[in-house]
Order: C-alpha cells, then structure tokens, then sequence
C-alpha cells in the first residue's frame, strides 16, 4: 500500500491557507498528511484568518489556536512560528509548500532541504528555482528537480492554453491581458509604490500594470518567444480574475465553438462554461482556466479573441497540489 504523501506549509497567507482548505475538505486529497505549518504570524491571527475568509466565507468547523498547535475541527497540525524553516525538523516531509512569498534567494528557497525535506514547491515567480512547472504546459520538464517554481496563476491560466491551441490550430502570434483582482502588494489608499499607477488605491481604480507572465509565459514555452505580448489591468475585485486573448491562427477551424468543445472537453486544467457569467459565478472552480464560450468570437479568416476566468487563488492552490502530487511520485 503507497504511504501517504507528507507536506508542509511553510507561509500560512492567502495560499497556504486555501491549501489546507482544500486539503481538509475534498476527499480526494485523503491520502495527503499536513505534518505543520510555520507562518511569522501570531497563532491566533493564523486561526482566525482560517476560520472567517472574506473570499472563500466561514471554515465549516471550528478553528482555534493553542500550546503550538492549529486545532481545525477534530485534526490539529503542529503551528511553528520561526523566520527561519532551517531551524524546522522536517525529516520525512515529501514536499514543502512555500508560500511565504520569500523564496527569490537561494537560501530561503533551499531552507527546507536543509531542514531534511525531499522537495521544495514554491507558490509563484521564483529566480533562485532548480526548475518553473506548469501543468499543462511543461510538466515533462520536470526531471529530478527539488526546487520548483509553481509560476504565478496567470501564467497558469495562459500557457496550457496557448499550448493546446498551437497545437491544435497553430498560433501565428497573440496578446493576452490579463483583468486581474487587487492584490496585497496595492495600497488601500494612494501611497508611494514601485510605478505612478500602482502607487493608486487599488479598490477604486482599474489600474493599468505589468505581469510577471509576461516573461514568465515563454520561460515556460520558450518557442513563444516573439510572437507573444502580455499586458494587465488590476481591477478593484479581491477574487477572480480574467484573461482577454487574440490569437492569430494559421488553421482556423470552421466551427470554433465545436473545436474549443473538442479540445477541452474532460480537461482538468482548462475549464469549459456556456453561461452567462460574471466574476463571483467562478470563484473556488479547480481548472487553471475556464473559458467563457459565449464570448468566443471568429474575426476575418484567421483571428479568434478568447475570454476566460480563473480564480487566481482557489485554482492557483489546486494546481499546488497537483504538483506536489507529481513531485512525490518521482520516489
């Protein structure tokens, strides 16, 4: 009988705590054992921001914090509360699940091997990664790497995408933007920041910004290079984001409704809906993308424009776990 896998959540913030939600509530993942989680955080602030969730509501059982432990319901999961994950024993663990957003420089992404973890799985963009996977898109490269780079959920949304549909139809070049909701790393109210539009409070303003997909996208499918643009607007959402693409097809298809259904049908990664939807309809679907097909549009002979949601954390937090999940059954 295979063990089950052992993980850890290293940065209890909008990723590591949509992880354990879904860890604790899809049967699917029964097999996956939270050994710990460690955050800087207060205990009770990690308990009460796990139990009331703006996003994703009330965590259907109680939650408290005591004596170094995170009791959820009857389960309780050893809390640490150190800087530094080296100072973690983490003997046995399969996979970290770093979400502290930290892990740009070498030593903060390697602290958990040296902590006696086998792997390393990293909630976003990171330089310092051995190897950036995207289901999807390039999952075969995965090889033996311990340190990997999950990219960022745009980058998750776009490039199976643009995978399957050069595949299929050939893609001669495409711009996608991404709609994108706020985010912690916009101010509430107009302050200094690192552009004269981000610097805008990010709650009433759409605000036109950069993406690291942007370069991310053709570190993942290096063949897109140069035929490739990305842009984004940050709107004043907190959940669920969208991408708006144009491709230009060498293969058009006759019927694009009816190729789209083909290619995607039973896909885990890209999503399928013929509603009429609005943002708050998509939030804690699983895909990576969900393509909205009543807004599918063929223009001229070769180009197709796309529109397509995906929550930007419940999604993202999927894909985590499915990735852990590939990293584990390299042993």
């Amino acid at each position: 009988m295979t063990r089950p896998m052992q993980v850890f959540i290293n940065g209890f913030g909008r990723i590591g705590r949509t992880v354990l939600r879904q860890l604790l509530t899809d049967p699917a993942h029964a097999d996956i054992v939270v050994v710990g989680i460690n955050d800087i955080a207060a205990a009770d602030s990690c308990a009460y921001l796990f139990q009331y969730d703006s996003a994703f509501g009330p965590f259907p059982q109680r939650v408290r914090a005591d004596a170094g432990l995170l009791h959820v319901g009857d389960r309780a999961f050893a809390l640490t509360r150190h800087s530094d994950l080296a100072q973690v024993d983490l003997t046995g663990v399969d996979v970290v699940l770093e979400c502290t957003g930290r892990a740009t420089t070498r030593p903060v992404a390697e602290a958990g091997l040296h902590a006696g973890a086998q792997a390393v799985l990293i909630s976003g963009p990171s330089p310092v990664a051995d190897q950036t996977v995207v289901l999807g898109a390039n999952a075969q490269t995965l090889g033996r790497a311990r340190i990997v780079s999950n990219a960022s959920c745009t980058t998750n949304a776009i490039a199976p995408l643009l995978r399957a549909m050069d595949a299929a139809f050939g893609i001669a070049a495409a711009h996608v933007t991404t709609i994108h909701c706020y985010t912690g790393s916009q101010p509430t109210i107009d302050l200094p920041g690192p552009s004269p539009e981000r610097s805008r409070a990010a709650a009433v303003s759409m605000v036109p910004t950069t993406t690291s997909a942007a370069h991310q996208v053709t570190e993942v499918l290096p063949d897109f290079a140069g035929r490739l643009s990305v842009s984004a607007v940050r709107v004043p959402v907190h959940s669920v984001s969208a991408i708006d693409a144009v491709f230009q097809l060498r293969n058009m298809p006759a019927d694009a409704l009816s190729a789209l259904r083909g290619l995607f049908a039973d896909d885990p990664i890209i999503g399928l809906t013929d509603d009429p939807c609005v943002s708050t309809d998509m939030r804690a679907r699983p895909e990576s993308l969900i393509l909205a097909l009543p807004q599918t549009t063929a223009v001229a002979p070769a180009q197709l424009r796309l529109f397509g949601w995906y929550d930007n954390e419940w999604g993202f937090s999927a894909r985590m776990i499915d990735m852990a999940r590939l990293m584990q059954s390299r042993d």
